[in-house]
């Protein structure tokens, strides 16, 4: 029986989704727009738009409804308990302030302060328990809570990384008495050292597991009811999937799961491409994410800000997300100086051409003004076309008067400010750490990445652009292969000179027994299992560490102190000879390996030519208006080469080819866009 592979990505604007068929190595794109609030009705349709459910072997899911709970204040209400002296950990933070200078700005914690509550417990730093919990104290603030209306339990103890007992105790008391599954210990979330991470990330899990929990149940029965008996995964905040089980139980995971995925995919397809070294740039209708990819290995951060003072510390691909995507609204500050974002028209109402209510401009009402969008086809096929008249009378009034300038150059200029914004993000990530852009490639997905890929390269410095074959869809390309993994963090915190092997080998099996369950029951076959070692490391004094793989060799101080050298030295470019080093932190890391996607499947039919691809011509503005050639990109036979200007059009996206630029498809169908001046 055919298998089909179903990648699914729900964004703020659109849902997106790649079906790959295992038996024939054949694709079909969809795009849907989001339904927000109702994210699984979006969900169903775009799945049966393209595929029956029960022909459909594996649905893996990339989901922005945690992250857009945060950030909307919408998580569940919920409780902490904590050790006496430490109610105010969320609040006290690592005394940052919103605004750099000054004492103005508010902070919302993720739990009030009436539902945070302390209880009598201590354990040492060495993981000696000074005072036991007391259960009925547990269960009484328990009941408290309760009747305060949370809906959900978070059990955080000093120093529980060291020694969970206390807190494993504390679990039994409160679930005699709550009356659901929604209670989290930190020592399950975050065994680390640090308390304030450890509490935030901990709290923010709480918050979002009768959010995320209850989405993901009411999809996973929907599913189920309409004939689905494949498996169902959940795309993490690390590149790699986990069960619903899994993601119901550590909702904090999902955190820029969809953007991860769409990272996983540009490593893919830029190892096969030949290009190992790019920095994405997925440009949705709300946001654009940036990532760099090294040697074809994503960047991994220990821990994000989804927003002031809501952190989350877990591993997780490295993005940096900016307010300019597609549906970003344009408009002119009291200053008089035009500004992009980061409040976004979403899909409902959407931008000003979509002529469904909304009425503010948006850098896609500057595309379609230009005439880069076309506006009889628009990308995703949901709207018959746009409305160019209702764009054209937006950018007027909310740019182009207050700015003194007609409707075209109020576009231009929106374009303009946009683009400008991106550059900053994407040198952020390369030359203001240490990158030289022009060894890297632009890799522009989303529904908007090749709308401004051209533009991008050349401010920035880029070597070109790696546009994929399907970039409107490629979130939904990176659940299909993304492999299944797990992460586990254990402090340490002792200097190297005193290491005993035996016990770091213990800790390693312990932590690899901890996890390799997670993977068995998932209940998916993988090709190979790998499990990964690392320490954080530091000098003794310093307070940020570097992750130092593990050494195949055996292990003792010396190398690991070797391995350490080599890793600090290529970080920092010194060492710091005499000064002693410590070991904070142990993580192990535990990978199920899912097939891969081989790209050759989606590569142009033979049979194509350039002819063929032509479609009629349009006027679209590079300075001046100018009488455009399109061609359907799609249909673009390998090694072809279309110099600039041009329009390349395909159902999930619009790519540019601006004056003075060349595109070049290569023999998997991706478009290599450069400057040839």
């Amino acid at each position: 029986m055919t298998k089909l592979i179903v990648g699914v990505d729900v964004g703020g604007t659109y849902t997106d989704l790649f079906v790959y068929d295992e038996a024939t190595g054949q694709a079909k794109v969809g795009k849907v727009p989001s339904t927000r609030g109702r994210e699984a009705d979006g969900f169903a349709a775009g799945i049966a738009a393209l595929a029956p459910l029960p022909a459909i072997g594996a649905i893996v899911h990339g989901t922005t409804v945690g992250t857009n709970a945060l950030l909307e204040r919408k998580g569940a209400r919920a409780g902490l308990i904590t050790t006496k002296g430490f109610r105010d950990v969320l609040e006290m933070r690592r005394r940052d302030r919103r605004q750099t200078w000054g004492l103005t700005g508010t902070f919302i914690p993720p739990i009030d302060r009436d539902l945070r509550l302390e209880v009598t417990e201590r354990t040492n730093p060495d993981g000696t328990i000074l005072h036991p919990v007391d259960a009925g104290e547990i269960q009484h603030a328990a009941r408290h809570l309760l009747a305060q209306g949370a809906e959900a339990l978070c059990i955080v103890f000093l120093h529980s990384y060291a020694n969970p007992a206390n807190e494993q105790a504390a679990l039994a008391a409160a679930c005699a008495v709550w009356p659901n599954p929604h209670v989290t210990i930190s020592s399950d979330i975050l065994p680390e050292i640090r308390e304030f991470e450890r509490t935030s990330t901990a709290a923010l899990n709480a918050v979002l597991q009768p959010v995320v929990g209850g989405y993901l149940a009411k999809l996973d029965t929907r599913l189920r009811a309409e004939h689905f008996a494949g498996e169902f995964l959940i795309v993490q905040s690390n590149g790699g999937v986990m069960s619903v089980e899994t993601a119901a139980r550590l909702p904090v995971r999902t955190a820029l799961s969809g953007p991860a995925a769409g990272v996983i995919a540009a490593a893919h397809i830029a190892i096969s491409a030949g290009f190992p070294d790019v920095i994405t740039g997925d440009i949705g209708g709300t946001s654009f994410d940036v990532s760099l990819i090294a040697a074809g290995t994503p960047a991994l951060a220990a821990q994000t800000t989804l927003d002031f003072g809501l952190v989350v510390r877990t591993p997780m691909i490295e993005i940096l997300s900016i307010g300019a995507g597609g549906g970003s609204i344009a408009w002119v500050d009291k200053a008089g100086i035009l500004q992009i974002g980061p409040e976004s028209a979403g899909s409902i109402p959407g931008p000003a051409c979509y002529a469904q209510g909304g009425t503010r401009p948006t850098v896609t009402d500057a595309n379609v003004v230009l005439g880069r969008i076309n506006a009889a086809r628009p990308i995703g096929g949901s709207l018959a076309s746009l409305d160019v008249a209702a764009a054209q009378a937006a950018i007027l009034r909310d740019v182009g008067t207050p700015l003194g300038l007609d409707a075209t150059a109020a576009a231009e200029a929106i374009l303009r400010v946009a683009n400008a914004r991106m550059a900053g993000a994407l040198r952020l990530v390369s030359i203001e750490r240490g990158h030289d852009p022009k060894h890297f490639s632009l890799m522009p997905f989303g529904g908007g990445g090749a709308l401004h890929a051209a533009a991008l390269i050349r401010e920035v410095g880029l070597a070109r652009a790696l546009i994929p074959r399907y970039p409107g869809v490629t979130s939904a390309l990176g659940c299909v292969i993304a492999d299944m993994r797990h992460d586990r963090v254990q402090t340490l915190n002792r200097p190297l000179a005193t290491l005993d092997g035996p016990a770091l080998h213990a800790a390693m099996q312990a932590a690899e027994t901890e996890l390799s369950p997670l993977l068995d029951r998932a209940g998916v076959a993988f090709i190979a299992r790998r499990t990964e070692h690392a320490l954080d490391m530091n000098y003794i004094g310093q307070t940020h560490t570097v992750s130092v793989p593990l050494p195949d060799t055996a292990l003792t101080a010396q190398t690991i102190l070797a391995a350490f050298e080599t890793t600090y030295a290529s970080t920092y470019g010194r060492l710091m000879p005499g000064v002693p080093v410590r070991i904070l932190n142990l993580k192990t890391t535990i990978i199920g390996e899912r097939p891969k996607i081989d790209l050759r499947a989606l590569a142009p039919s033979p049979a194509t030519t350039l002819d063929a691809a032509r479609r009629p011509p349009r006027q679209v503005w590079f300075d001046t208006w100018t009488a455009t050639p399109v061609f359907d990109r799609l249909a673009l036979p390998a090694g072809s080469t279309i110099q600039g200007p041009a329009i390349l059009e395909q159902p999930d996206t619009t790519i540019i080819v601006e004056p003075h630029t060349t595109a070049h498809t290569d023999p998997l169908g991706n478009i290599i866009l450069a400057w040839t001046d």
